[in-house]
C-alpha cells in the first residue's frame, strides 16, 4: 500500500510539475522563456527601422521592431564589452569592481566574483534551464604553470603557456549557466570553441591568420594556440546554429528556459561568411551587420517554428556603440550613421559610446510597434526579469538594477530609473539626471598623459543638444555642483537601489583619472 501511495505521489509530481509542491502552479505566462540577444559593437543607429535613411538592410530586426517595443533611451553600463557584460549579468555597475578601464585581457581571471548572484543563477533557482551561447569575455581561471592574474600590461599573458587539456573554472558554468558553447572572444587566444568547461577541439596548432577571411584580423597573436583548421568565418554561423538547436530542444521540454545569445558580431575580426560577402554593396563591416541581423532572424524563426514565440520574451540589444576602426568611414561615406544623431562611438563617454538599441517583444503583453522613452540601463534586465516572475531581487546583489517592467507593459505610473552612470573605455564617468548629462572627461588627449590628473567637468542638455556640442558647465555651475554630489553619494552608497547599501570593491574616483587599470582592493 505504501509503495502504491509513493507511486501516486511521484505520478502527480510528474504530471503537475515541481512548482505545485513549491506553491501555486505557474503557467507559461507566469514563467515565459527569456531570450536575450546581445550584439557586439552594434550601434544605436544600425537598425534600419529606427533610422530609415540609414543604408544597411536589417529585415529581421525591423520585424522585431514592428512586433515589440523600442526603448529609445537605453544604455549599456560601459562603452566597451567586458564591463557591459558584467553589468548585464550581475545587475551591478562594472566600475564598482577593480577593473577601472578597458576590458578583460587574454587569460585574465573572472570579473564576476564567486558567489555573486547573477541573472542566470537567479533564473535557475526559479526553475529555468539556463544556456549561454557566444562570447563570454568575463574571464576564467585558466589552468597552467601560472595562475590567471590581473595584469597592468594589456594582454600581458597572451604568449604564456596554458594547459588546455584541463577544465577551465570560473566561467559561465560556475556563474549560473547550465550549459555554455562559444568562445572567450573571437580576437584573442585561444582560438577555439569552448563547451561548458573544456576547449573543443584542443587548440593544438599555432594560429595563422588568413588575410582572405576578412579585415581587422588579430595578426599580432599569430603563433598562439588555435584549433586545427580554425576559420574565423565559421564562428558566427556555428554559434547561431547552436542557439537554434537550444531553442528547438527546449521547446520540447516543459521547463522554461533562459538563452543568453552573446553574438560575436559585428565586432572584429570582420569576417562575414561567403553568403554575406559583398551583400551590402558598401563594405565588409556592413556585410557583417547584415549577417548579425540574419543571426537574430534565425533565432526568431526557431521560436516561430517551435510554436513558442507567444510564450517567449525576446530582448535584443548591444554591448556598446559601433566600432570606429572596422570601417566607420566607409559607412559614413555611404550615408549610414552608426550612432544616429549622437556624438561618438564605441569606447566614448559620449552618447554614441553607450546609448544602444533595445527592442523587447512579448506577444500579448507588450504593445507591438511601440516606443518608450524610459531611461534604461542594461543592468536593469536583472530586476525586470525578477519583476516578470513576481520574485524578489537578491539582497546581496543586483545593486544597480531597477525594473522597467511597468514601462514595458505601458503603465503610466512613474517608476524605474531616473539617473544613470556611464563609463568609458578610458575610465571616464558621466552622470545623467533627466535631460542633464554631466561628463568628467580626461584632462589630456591621451590616457597615459591624464593618469593621476583631475578630470574636466562638462554639462550637456540632451533634450536640446543630442550631439553634445554645447558645454553649459560655466552657465549652470549650480547644476554641476548638485549633480557632482549626487554622483558621489551614489558611488559611496555602493548601490542605486534605494533599499540596498553595499560596498564597492575598490576606492572609485571620478574626479581624477585612475592611475591603474586594476585598482587595488580595499584593505581587509
Amino acid at each position: 500500500m505504501r509503495s502504491l501511495i509513493g507511486f501516486s505521489l511521484i505520478h502527480l509530481l510528474c504530471l503537475f510539475g515541481m512548482e505545485t509542491v513549491l506553491g501555486r502552479a505557474l503557467s507559461a505566462a507566469d514563467r515565459p522563456n527569456i531570450v536575450i540577444i546581445l550584439a557586439d559593437d552594434f550601434g544605436v543607429g544600425d537598425i534600419q527601422a529606427h533610422y530609415p535613411d540609414n543604408k544597411i538592410p536589417t529585415p529581421h530586426l525591423d520585424r522585431l521592431v514592428r512586433e515589440g517595443m523600442s526603448f529609445r533611451d537605453a544604455h549599456s553600463s560601459s562603452a566597451v564589452c567586458s564591463p557591459t557584460r558584467y553589468g548585464l549579468l550581475t545587475g551591478r555597475y562594472n566600475w564598482r569592481t577593480r577593473l577601472q578601464e578597458w576590458v578583460i585581457a587574454a587569460y585574465e581571471p573572472p570579473l564576476i566574483a564567486e558567489g555573486r548572484p547573477t541573472l542566470p543563477s537567479f533564473l535557475r533557482d526559479h526553475g529555468y534551464h539556463t544556456a549561454c551561447v557566444g562570447k563570454w569575455h568575463l574571464g576564467w581561471n585558466w589552468p597552467g604553470p601560472q595562475e590567471s592574474r590581473m595584469t597592468e600590461k594589456r594582454n600581458g599573458q597572451a604568449f604564456l603557456e596554458w594547459d588546455f587539456s584541463q577544465p577551465i573554472e570560473g566561467g559561465p558554468i560556475d556563474r549560473g549557466f547550465d550549459e555554455f558553447f562559444g568562445v572567450d572572444l573571437p580576437n584573442l587566444p585561444p582560438f577555439t570553441f569552448i563547451e561548458n568547461e573544456r576547449t573543443v577541439p584542443l587548440p593544438s596548432r599555432p594560429f595563422a591568420p588568413d588575410p582572405d577571411e576578412g579585415i581587422v584580423l588579430p595578426t599580432r597573436f599569430a603563433g598562439t594556440p588555435a584549433a586545427p583548421e580554425w576559420k574565423m568565418q565559421d564562428i558566427l554561423p556555428t554559434l547561431t546554429q547552436r542557439a537554434v538547436d537550444i531553442v528547438e530542444r527546449q521547446a520540447r521540454e516543459r521547463q522554461p528556459f533562459f538563452l543568453y545569445f552573446s553574438l560575436t558580431s559585428p565586432h572584429e575580426p570582420v569576417v562575414p561568411s561567403k553568403r554575406f560577402q559583398g551583400k551590402s554593396g558598401i563594405a565588409p563591416i556592413a556585410d557583417f551587420v547584415m549577417e548579425t541581423d540574419w543571426a537574430v532572424g534565425e533565432v526568431l524563426r526557431a521560436l516561430d517554428e517551435s510554436q513558442i514565440d507567444g510564450e517567449t520574451v525576446v530582448i535584443f540589444t548591444a554591448d556598446n556603440g559601433h566600432s570606429h576602426y572596422t570601417g566607420w568611414q566607409d559607412l559614413i561615406a555611404a550615408g549610414h550613421q552608426p550612432s544616429g544623431p549622437y556624438r561618438g562611438h564605441k569606447g566614448d563617454i559620449w552618447e554614441g559610446g553607450h546609448r544602444v538599441p533595445m527592442v523587447v517583444r512579448w506577444p500579448g503583453r507588450v504593445t507591438a510597434n511601440s516606443q518608450c522613452d524610459q531611461l534604461v540601463c542594461l543592468t536593469d534586465l536583472f530586476a525586470t526579469c525578477c519583476d516578470i516572475l513576481e520574485a524578489e531581487l537578491p539582497t546581496n546583489g543586483a545593486e544597480d538594477s531597477l525594473s522597467f517592467l511597468p514601462a514595458l507593459l505601458g503603465k503610466k505610473t512613474p517608476s524605474g530609473r531616473n539617473s544613470l552612470v556611464s563609463h568609458s573605455n578610458f575610465g571616464e564617468f558621466a552622470y545623467r539626471e533627466s535631460s542633464w548629462k554631466l561628463v568628467f572627461r580626461m584632462r589630456e588627449q591621451g590616457l597615459e598623459q591624464s593618469r593621476g590628473k583631475s578630470t574636466v567637468a562638462e554639462l550637456y542638455n540632451l533634450t536640446e543638444d543630442v550631439a553634445e556640442a554645447s558645454d553649459l558647465a560655466k552657465s549652470y555651475d549650480n547644476i554641476v555642483e548638485a549633480m557632482t554630489e549626487s554622483l558621489r553619494a551614489l558611488i559611496q552608497r555602493g548601490a542605486t537601489r534605494p533599499e540596498v547599501s553595499a560596498q564597492n570593491d575598490t576606492d572609485v574616483q571620478f574626479q581624477t583619472t585612475q592611475k591603474l587599470r586594476w585598482a587595488p582592493p580595499f584593505a581587509d
